[in-house]
């Protein structure tokens, strides 16, 4: 991380200027057997896109929260970065009821209703796919991000030292993620930019860590997996060895 560096969003745009076509995320659904890989440049272009979605058509201001309803998925890792670019606040898995704005993936889509502000739904089908047919309620992501500009400038910078990110009962600043996720990846022992395996959720700050902001600020990549429990030790091991992976988020 350089000394600049100092929210997520800082992070990436450092990575974007190092090497703009290495892997960044690579996901797997080992319940659908998905793959989809991201590099820099194609996460960065997400990221800008849902940025411009939620400083524009959603109109979310610095210091809004945002309820995600989303499990470990590139998508998510996708809106956590658009958060950080805007200034809003992601509470991973908060109360809907309190929060200006919620993202929610098809099973939580009953509790994300009691969001008063605007919804956005995500079906989490391969390749970004839309819904068959949109939810009642809610703006279908897969619709409304395409669109968008590809490029991304906040209306207001970014306060490094303001509130921007609540996972259990862990709440950080921009600056505080990228400095604890430094922190975690060298008590880790993670090597020079890491090729990260993570089959942890998303539901605490350490499957956020090892899963997203530990190997973006150590300069490397992560292997994201969702359900990976469905693998046997042989086709962990083939997946490591294929993905040249260089250090495993241990599960417990």
């Amino acid at each position: 991380m350089n000394a600049i560096d100092r929210t997520p969003a800082d992070l990436l745009g450092s990575a974007l200027a190092a090497d703009p076509a290495r892997p960044l995320v690579t996901f797997y659904d080992d319940a659908t057997g998905e793959r989809v890989e991201l590099s820099v440049a194609t996460f960065a272009n997400w990221v800008a896109k849902t940025a411009n979605y939620l400083q524009g058509d959603l109109a979310a201001e610095p210091g809004d929260r945002l309820a995600l309803l989303l499990p470990a998925h590139w998508q998510t890792a996708v809106w956590l970065l658009a958060c950080a670019s805007v200034g809003v606040v992601a509470d991973v898995g908060g109360d809907p009821a309190a929060a200006d704005l919620v993202v929610s993936g098809p099973d939580t889509l009953d509790a994300a209703r009691a969001c008063s502000g605007e919804r956005v739904a995500l079906a989490l089908r391969p390749l970004g796919g839309r819904f068959p047919q949109p939810p009642a309620g809610f703006a279908d992501y897969a619709v409304e991000v395409p669109g968008q500009g590809d490029r991304f400038a906040p209306f207001v910078p970014v306060d490094p030292g303001a509130p921007a990110l609540v996972a259990g009962a862990v709440e950080l600043t921009g600056a505080e993620i990228g400095a604890r996720a430094l922190a975690d990846a060298a008590a880790a022992g993670m090597p020079e930019a890491p090729r990260v395996l993570s089959g942890l959720p998303y539901d605490t700050w350490r499957g956020l860590s090892f899963g997203l902001y530990a190997p973006l600020a150590a300069g490397g990549s992560v292997v994201l997996c969702r359900h990976v429990e469905r693998l046997d030790e042989a086709a962990l091991a083939d997946r490591t060895a294929a993905e040249k992976v260089t250090f495993t988020a241990p599960q417990a």
